[in-house]
């Protein structure tokens, strides 16, 4: 069980990592908008810090995606969809 939510946790802090580095963002911005260090910042991405559902929705609020997509997608399949919606929204506009 627990080496199942080890995974999970994982999983969302790869998420938001390559979600980040997609948006070419850097820890710094990111941690600058959170209002903590940017070593604090990288624990979360690399899974060493627990993280609260506030700042779950911060973080995806700042990156721009529906927090199902940081919890339920794995690296690949979100940023196929986080480009898809983007190359819409351009077509569209």
């Amino acid at each position: 069980m627990e080496d199942v939510v080890a995974l999970k946790t994982k999983n969302v802090a790869g998420n938001i990592r390559k979600i980040r580095e997609y948006r070419d963002y850097t820890q710094d911005y990111l941690a600058a908008k959170l209002k903590i260090s940017q070593n604090a910042y990288s624990k979360i991405e690399l899974g060493y810090s627990k993280l609260t559902i506030e700042r779950l929705f911060q973080v995806a609020d700042i990156l721009e995606v529906e927090v199902t997509h940081l919890l339920t997608l794995n690296h690949n399949d979100l940023i196929k969809i986080i480009a898809d919606d983007e190359n819409r929204a351009v077509a569209a506009g």
